[in-house]
Order: structure tokens, then C-alpha cells, then sequence
């Protein structure tokens, strides 16, 4: 499925929103911040495990099911890691910016925000599996930067060295203990990238063309969805998009 796997990687290398850099930079307000954290947080972060959860119950093949469980449980529990959950390392980085976690909680999804969880929540939802396993493990889970962590290729900070440089740190004062989520990305992401299209590319079914057009579709169909939102977080947050 070397075709497949071509036309995904053409996706994520699209997976860029003109306005990150502001992200990565000096200048924004706690308020801007929570703009941007509470969208996440509620969209994705907070419910990753139960993502998850529903692909697992749909009973993809034995070695998928493990890979799922390894990711549903590291996810859920941190038990490959350090183990506290993500969802809770991702409230802790938010305490460390002096937030109020109870803000991230009570925040109300953006309308485009709103349409793109519910594409998680219907494509997760729903078989065949290998739609939604593409959708979650290789989009959302994935990046820009997709290409060369599978080349093997991609450079990355020692540990210690990326939470120096990671923006929370560097620009916005969060305490270096907070980043926990940070490390626990770092011990696990490797595995669960390889995991992710392994489980895609290995089990798209007999008609192939047919189901791998699906997969594809469902995906170009994320990176439009999750743009609209980064557009409208950025609008919210009275960030400038690009272009």
C-alpha cells in the first residue's frame, strides 16, 4: 500500500496553520493562551482515551486491538510513562501558566471547533474501523513533521533540552516540572507512530482502491476541518491568520 501511504503523507505534510508561529513566540496574553488551550483541550485532549475506546470496541483485528489498548492505556492511565493520564499532564502545563484549569472545563466549543469534534466523534464512531483508526491515530495523533519521523530522519532536542526551548518554558514562565506531558510524549510517540500506519496500511480491505480512497478522503476531510478551526481560535483569540 505504498500509494496509500504516499497519499497520507501528502495530507500531513499540509498539516501546518499559517498562524502557529504565534504560538511559538513571546507576545501573547494569558487570555489569548486560554483561547487556544481550552479549544484543545475540550475538542480532543480531555476525550482522547475514549477516541480510543470506541475503535477498540468495534474488534479490529488481534494486533490492532493491542496497539489500541497500549495507546488507549497509556493515554488513560500514563502507565507506559510516568504515569499520571495526558489528559491531567495537559491540565498541569495549565496550571504551570497560572490558568484556571476550571476555565478550560466550563469553556464552550467554537462552531467550527464544534464541527470538527464531531467528525472525530462520527468517524470513531462508526465502521469500518481502519476509517477512524486513520483519522485519530494518523491525523490527529500525527503532524507536519510525519514524513521524517517515519524516514527516521527528523532531529529532535534532548529531553531536558526541548523543555528549555518549548515555548511554554521559554516565553510564558511555565515552571519545567509542569511539562510533564512533554516527557511522556517523547517516551511513547515513537511506538505509537510506527503503530498508527502500521494498523492502517496493513489492514485496508480486500477492495483496496475503494476502501483506501475512503481512508484518504476521510482524512483530506480532517485537515480541512481542523484549518477552519485553527482559523476560528485564532479569530477568537484576535491572533492575525496569515495571507
Amino acid at each position: 500500500m505504498s500509494d496509500l501511504r504516499e497519499r497520507l503523507l501528502s495530507i500531513m505534510d499540509r498539516k501546518h496553520h499559517s498562524a502557529w508561529p504565534a504560538f511559538t513566540r513571546p507576545g501573547l496574553t494569558r487570555s489569548q493562551l486560554l483561547v487556544h488551550f481550552a479549544q484543545e483541550y475540550n475538542v480532543y485532549v480531555r476525550d482522547f482515551p475514549v477516541l480510543l475506546a470506541r475503535l477498540l470496541g468495534q474488534g479490529p483485528p488481534r494486533s490492532v486491538r493491542r496497539a489500541l489498548a497500549e495507546n488507549l492505556y497509556e493515554e488513560e492511565t500514563g502507565g507506559l510513562s510516568g504515569g499520571v493520564a495526558h489528559p491531567e499532564l495537559f491540565l498541569r502545563m495549565i496550571d504551570g501558566l497560572r490558568i484556571d484549569r476550571s476555565a478550560l472545563e466550563t469553556a464552550t466549543l467554537l462552531p467550527e471547533a464544534a464541527k470538527y469534534r464531531e467528525f472525530l466523534d462520527r468517524m470513531t464512531g462508526g465502521a469500518p474501523w481502519v476509517i477512524g483508526a486513520a483519522v485519530l491515530t494518523i491525523f490527529v495523533e500525527g503532524s507536519v513533521h510525519e514524513r521524517a519521523e517515519l524516514a527516521g530522519n527528523r532531529s529532535a532536542l534532548p529531553i531536558e533540552e526541548a523543555i528549555d526551548a518549548h515555548p511554554m518554558v521559554k516565553h510564558y514562565g511555565c515552571p519545567r516540572e509542569a511539562m510533564g506531558l512533554v516527557r511522556a510524549h517523547r517516551a511513547v510517540e515513537s511506538g505509537h507512530r510506527k503503530d498508527a500506519w502500521q494498523m492502517v496500511l496493513d489492514h485496508v480491505g480486500e477492495d483496496a482502491s475503494t476502501e483506501a480512497d475512503v481512508v484518504v478522503e476521510a482524512c483530506e476531510a480532517a485537515l480541512r476541518l481542523w484549518l477552519a478551526y485553527r482559523d476560528a481560535v485564532c479569530t477568537s483569540a484576535g491572533i492575525p491568520l496569515a495571507g
